[in-house]
């Protein structure tokens, strides 16, 4: 924690708050924490200590060094009961969480909560597990039902959630090719998904553009080797 605290540099704290990120954190730049992952590849305990801390920058890097395979059940849960910030839910957790013996398991029930940070999680851990899971190891009837379900809600639930959502409609219009043109059917359903991006100059991704570019590159279908990054 020493060592992070001198990494911090005050305009990156300014700047990841204007994006949500609350206290405590130092403010240090997501490059300089991958050093440390090189450096430290994959530590069970450091990461559950680090997460610990409460500090956005330690939880951050927590997720980067986790040995995902490790992870219990309850310690997932964990995660992300205590994750403080909307990256932690949307990422380090759902990247965790993909990794993990439970990825499936937890992203199902996750997309049913009620609280926000949850659910989004849930949609993220989804996207994740498409990127990198053989198609063989998907439930693609239950991915189907995914995409015919979200059009109906997706305008009703909160805005990082609907974030997630429109995510999970690229992901598997990218990385399932059985998938896509049902993805882009949901994405012309769906129609613009609007959020309150904290007044930062991000915007959420049209859906069917982003699935049509990759089509035009000739990858939908082509798995990451990791969703941590």
């Amino acid at each position: 924690m020493k060592q992070l605290e001198q990494m911090g540099d005050p305009q990156i704290k300014a700047i990841l708050m204007r994006h949500g990120i609350k206290e405590p954190l130092f403010g240090i730049r997501v490059e300089q924490l991958k050093t440390i992952q090189k450096k430290v590849k994959k530590d069970y305990k450091l990461a559950k200590e680090l997460y610990a801390t409460g500090n956005y920058d330690a939880m951050y890097l927590a997720g980067l060094v986790a040995d995902d395979e490790k992870m219990s059940k309850e310690e997932l849960q964990s995660w992300i009961k205590n994750s403080t910030s909307q990256s932690l839910c949307e990422f380090t957790v759902p990247w965790v969480t993909t990794g993990s013996r439970y990825g499936d398991e937890l992203a199902r029930e996750w997309i049913n909560s009620t609280d926000s940070n949850t659910a989004a999680a849930g949609w993220a851990t989804f996207s994740g597990l498409v990127s990198v899971k053989h198609d063989e190891e998907l439930d693609i009837p239950y991915l189907r039902s995914l995409l015919k379900k979200i059009p109906a809600v997706i305008h009703k639930v909160p805005g990082r959630v609907r974030y997630t959502m429109n995510g999970f409609i690229i992901a598997a219009g990218t990385y399932v090719s059985s998938l896509t043109e049902e993805a882009i059917v949901a994405a012309r359903k769906t129609g613009e998904v609007s959020v309150d991006m904290n007044g930062t100059a991000c915007k959420v991704p049209d859906a069917e553009t982003y699935i049509n570019k990759i089509k035009e590159r000739g990858t939908i279908g082509k798995k990451k080797k990791t969703v941590k990054c």
